[in-house]
């Protein structure tokens, strides 16, 4: 549990732009070596054209220095066989940034830099020939002065606060570097084990569930919208109503203290974020809820909870092997 803890502090604030707890990823002392990042430059790359919030970003050669700071826009390139040289670790795994889903990917290790706050002369500094900013804040401060070292890909529109899809990001960065068609592979890839996971557990069609986290700042539910409500979704699960009434254009509400049985449901999924599993197990009003005295629900935490949160194409594809199984556990123990 102690590593997952230090892992989700920044997910804790991103949650609510979110719940105010923010992390900052550290730098590294890790050399650059290679001065091509390892990414043969082929002859064939197309020039690209990619629409952004911050207008159109005309890509004419196959970048082969790239450094990847949104949220998952490292695991994304890793994932379509490109190896950033610098990226930001916004979960703190540590090592290499990357979750186990993505273990021995890199062949040299990125320059790991910081996440909300950035070391700009140690951007500079790796001599980046493209930088992936797709699925962050979409803060334009920030997309300036990363444009003033290398021409820079931000969020789409409708991608501010995080909430560029993985749709969104595994399009953008495939169509980026050149790697159209095995974005596309990627893709396909997820629709499938989806359906595999709904074909084999055909008992999460129409149910509810409420997804909700607890941290030092209390309860909170996601709606649709969210990384961890979409996986559910594309499960066959339905988020519940009455917790989606309360979203008001946000993908994250606060529960007080009193509402807790607003978790109540077919299946009750929780996260805890910076806390210690018992401080929810052990809860008098977390135990009263109905899903919960009658088995219907499931702790996510460790690497579990890192998947299920991080909503990347190999974090989803690592989680979808994992945790419908766990959904099921919890949905017959209820029966």
């Amino acid at each position: 549990m102690k590593k997952h803890l230090s892992s989700t502090r920044l997910l804790s604030f991103i949650m609510v732009i979110i719940v105010a707890i923010g992390l900052s990823g550290c730098g590294s002392d890790t050399s650059k070596e290679s001065e091509t990042n390892s990414n043969k430059e082929s002859s064939d790359f197309t020039a690209a054209t990619i629409e952004t919030k911050f207008g159109k970003i005309e890509i004419n050669k196959e970048p082969t220095r790239i450094v990847a700071l949104g949220w998952g826009d490292a695991e994304t390139a890793l994932a379509l066989g490109v190896e950033p040289v610098g990226a930001s670790d916004w979960l703190a795994f540590g090592g290499e940034g990357v979750g186990p889903w993505l273990k021995g990917a890199y062949k040299t290790a990125p320059t790991i830099l910081g996440t909300m706050e950035l070391d700009y002369e140690q951007i500079a500094s790796l001599e980046p020939d493209l930088i992936l900013d797709v699925r962050s804040s979409g803060d334009q401060e920030r997309y300036n002065r990363l444009s003033e070292i290398a021409t820079t890909v931000g969020v789409p529109e409708g991608g501010d606060n995080y909430l560029t899809t993985y749709q969104q990001q595994v399009q953008i960065i495939a169509k980026a570097l050149g790697k159209e068609a095995e974005g596309e592979q990627l893709l396909k890839d997820i629709d499938t084990a989806f359906e595999k996971a709904k074909q084999e557990y055909p008992q999460f069609a129409d149910k509810t569930v409420a997804v909700g986290a607890y941290t030092s700042e209390g309860w909170g539910a996601y709606v649709n919208g969210d990384a961890r409500v979409d996986f559910m979704t594309k499960l066959g699960f339905k988020n519940k109503e009455e917790i989606e009434q309360q979203a008001n254009g946000a993908f994250y509400v606060q529960v007080a203290d009193e509402q807790l049985e607003l978790f109540d449901a077919d299946l009750t999924v929780v996260i805890p974020i910076w806390v210690d599993t018992a401080e929810i197990t052990d809860n008098p009003l977390y135990q009263k809820i109905p899903s919960v005295t009658e088995g219907r629900s499931v702790i996510i935490d460790g690497d579990y909870a890192d998947a299920f949160s991080a909503g990347t194409a190999p974090a989803l594809l690592w989680a979808v092997e994992q945790l419908p199984s766990m959904f099921n556990k919890a949905l017959e123990g209820g029966e």
